[in-house]
Order: structure tokens, then sequence, then C-alpha cells
């Protein structure tokens, strides 16, 4: 049986572990596919200067992604560059050429996913994309046929390791965000310019995606509401605790009555539950099915060779479609006709919620903010407040019981208010529902 010839296009983190990985277990995964991945070509625009590893054979070098995609010997293009503009001329350009494409790309795929699967169908090409998403965790494969006889009602997603980095360095030491988000820089687990991480929008790339393949919709990403962790600090953890739960930045989707509630913030989770659990650069997701109820997936979200072992695993799957000629074996979506998606607004589900005010301290407070919650219908589950030294900037939470977010949302509008405050309050849903 001939060889099925790989083109890399991309050659930085994710494209060097794959290549390492095809090198070292080349023989190993010819036993499995009984044929051989051959790397044709590896694009990058500074390939003269990277040293390739042992036993790719003679893989043409070249900086011109064309070259790559219009070279009639390649039969799968591995885009690993990233970004929505030329890696998306990289992927159309091959699909047009009809060849099949493996990515990485989660911001790309969750922006524009189905048109491109939609594009590769019409040609009888592949699209495979696993490593967009947890890169060491195969969720991709669990949704779409590993629990694919059940139906799916809830989905929560620890999506992004640089944040859940940063989140449990403050609560094991207590050091301010700023502090070990400057260290998290320097070990190389967040970017120069760290705001697609900590801000929410690389996890909400990616619950797009997963929402896409539980639920069987088109989900555009801004439509999913984010929030980020600037404003977590070591404070929220110590009256976390105190109420038997931690904070992580999750990634929610459940159905809702007549659509999907999607979300990805910050909350406060039981220190029970198996994603309280989850530290450091680590990804989980959480699945509860209808008929299977709970399962809990958890493994490396990143890194050359966890996100590479994804990226050969998709190689070897469209490779055996190749050689058997069965493309259109299984969506990429899990659905044969994904929908679009009906977004529920948050403000209808309803939640216990943690909100921490910093105020100058003066008689009354509580009580004037105990009149606002009670105007807006939300009841008062307990009032926390630590022992403090500095009355001009003086922590203090509030929990509320579970309410429609509309009324805490309201209500947090008028506490902003107050002359009293130092800060905007800082609002976490309480998520104990895991």
């Amino acid at each position: 049986m001939r060889d099925v010839t790989i083109g890399i296009v991309g050659l930085g983190n994710v494209g060097g572990g794959t290549l390492e990985i095809l090198a070292k277990s080349g023989d190993e995964i010819a036993r499995k596919l009984g044929f051989r991945l051959r790397v044709g070509a590896v694009c990058s625009r500074s390939v003269a200067s990277k040293t390739l590893p042992d036993g790719l054979g003679e893989a043409r070098r070249t900086p011109d992604w064309r070259s790559v995609v219009e070279d009639p010997g390649i039969d799968v293009v591995a885009e690993l560059i990233g970004g929505t503009a030329v890696a998306r001329e990289v992927i159309e350009g091959a699909i047009a050429k009809g060849k099949s494409v493996v990515t990485a790309n989660k911001e790309l795929m969750g922006l524009a996913g189905v048109e491109i699967w939609r594009a590769a169908q019409a040609r009888g090409a592949s699209i495979a994309m696993e490593a967009s998403v947890c890169g060491g965790i195969p969720i991709h494969a669990v949704l779409r046929e590993g629990i694919a006889g059940d139906s799916v009602d809830t989905l929560f997603g620890i999506l992004n390791g640089t944040s859940n980095y940063i989140l449990t360095e403050i609560e094991a030491h207590g050091t301010d965000f700023g502090v070990v988000l400057g260290e998290a820089q320097r070990l190389g687990y967040a970017e120069p310019d760290p705001s697609v991480d900590i801000d929410g929008y690389d996890a909400r790339s990616k619950l797009a995606l997963l929402a896409s393949l539980a639920f069987g919709v088109t989900v555009a990403p801004t439509s999913i509401h984010t929030d980020g962790i600037r404003r977590i600090g070591p404070v929220d953890f110590a009256y976390a605790r105190q109420i038997g739960c931690t904070i992580r930045l999750l990634g929610s989707a459940r159905r809702g009555e007549g659509g999907l509630f999607l979300s990805v913030r910050p909350a406060l989770i039981p220190s029970s539950t198996i994603l309280a659990g989850v530290r450091g650069a680590y990804n989980a997701v959480w699945v509860k099915g209808h008929f299977g109820q709970d399962t809990f997936y958890y493994g490396r979200g990143a890194g050359p060779l966890p996100t590479g072992v994804a990226v050969v695993s998709d190689l070897m799957r469209v490779a055996r479609e190749i050689q058997y000629g069965d493309a259109k074996r299984v969506s990429p979506f899990g659905y044969s006709e994904p929908g679009a998606a009906q977004v529920l607004p948050l403000e209808r589900q309803q939640r216990p919620w943690y909100l921490r005010f910093r105020v100058k301290d003066r008689p009354g407070i509580i009580a004037e903010m105990a009149g606002i919650l009670a105007r807006h219908k939300i009841s008062i589950d307990a009032v926390l407040q630590l022992p403090s030294g500095d009355k001009q900037n003086l922590p203090f939470v509030i929990t509320v019981e579970s309410t429609p977010e509309s009324q805490v949302r309201s209500a947090l509008t008028e506490l902003s208010e107050l002359p009293f405050l130092v800060e905007a309050p800082v609002a976490m849903p309480i998520e104990g529902g895991l």
C-alpha cells in the first residue's frame, strides 16, 4: 500500500512537536496504519534556519505555503500557523486542490469551521481539528464518537491553561494577580500580551467548538458572554474557602428552554468537585449526558508534544480515509447538518452569587446594601468579613441565594453607585450543579 504524504505548514511549537513525533514514532505509526506517513514538505518563513529532527527522510523545505498546497505529491496539509488570515488561505487553498486538512486552529474553526467543513465535503476532502481544543485531551473524538449515543445536557470546561495556572498559583501562594502573571510570562505559560488568555477569548473560541460538537449547532464566538480573570485576587480565594469553594475560569454550555446558555467567566465551584482539583496549566472537561450521566476528561491543554499527539492522531485518521475512500465517515462536528444556535440570555439563568466589595468603612453600609438587594427581590445567604486593618479599603463578601441573573445585574448597577465603594463590585456565580 502506498505512503500517504503530508505537508506541514507552520514550524512553531505545535509544528515542531508534530515533526518530532512523526520522526520518532514513524515505525509504530506504520504498524498501526499498515502504511507509512511520509513528510513531503515543511514550510515556515524561517524554514532555512530550522533544525528538523532526524528520521523524516528528504522533506522539502520551503517558505512558500502555496508550493505545499499546490504540490500534487502532497495528500494532506497540516495547517499549524494559527490566526484567521493566512491560515484560512492555506486551508481553503488546500481544499480547493482536493487535499484533506488537519488543523490546530481553534480561532479559525470556532469562527468558520462549519463553512470550511462544508467546502471540504464538496471537494471530497476531510477536515480534522482535534488539536484545536484541549491539545492533550481527545475531547473532539469523545463528543463526536465516544459518547455519540448520549444527548448532552451540560458541559463545563477549564479550557485555558494560562488562566488556570494563574488562578491556582494565586490560590496556593496568596500572591497578587500581577505578580503571578509576570511569573507565567517568564515561564512561557503566558504571552507578552496575555489578553487573549486572561480575558477569556481563547476559552471562548474553544467553547464555541465544543458547543458545536456537543449540541449540533453553529455558535458564533462573539455570541458567548465572556469575562476574564484580571480582578481575581487572593482575597477572593480566602472568602471562597470560607464557603467551601474555589475559583476557576469556566466555559459553560447547557441546554435551556429553546436554546443554550453559553458563557466563559470566573465562577466559584465547590472544593469537593473534580474540577476544583484541576491545577496548573492543565485542562479538563466535564460532560453531563441525559442517559450516560457524568463523564470527565483531563490532561495537558497545550505544549508541543501533547498537542502534537492530537495532530498526528488526526493525520492518521485522515490518512486512513484517503487510503480506504471514506472521507465522509463521520462529521468533524459530530452532526450531519449542524443548525444555527439559539443563544439564550444569561439573565434568565438562576444561580447563587458571590458579591465582593471594597469600601471605606462607616456605619450602616451593610444595611444600605441589604436594602438595595431587598428592593431587587434578592435574599442574602451570608455576609462574610475577614479581619482587616485597612478601614479605607475594607473587603467583605455577600453571598445571595439562588436568583435570576437579571435581578443580580440590576442590583449591581445600583450598588456600584454607592459613594463608599473603593472599586466596582466583583460578582461571580456559584456553580453548585457539578
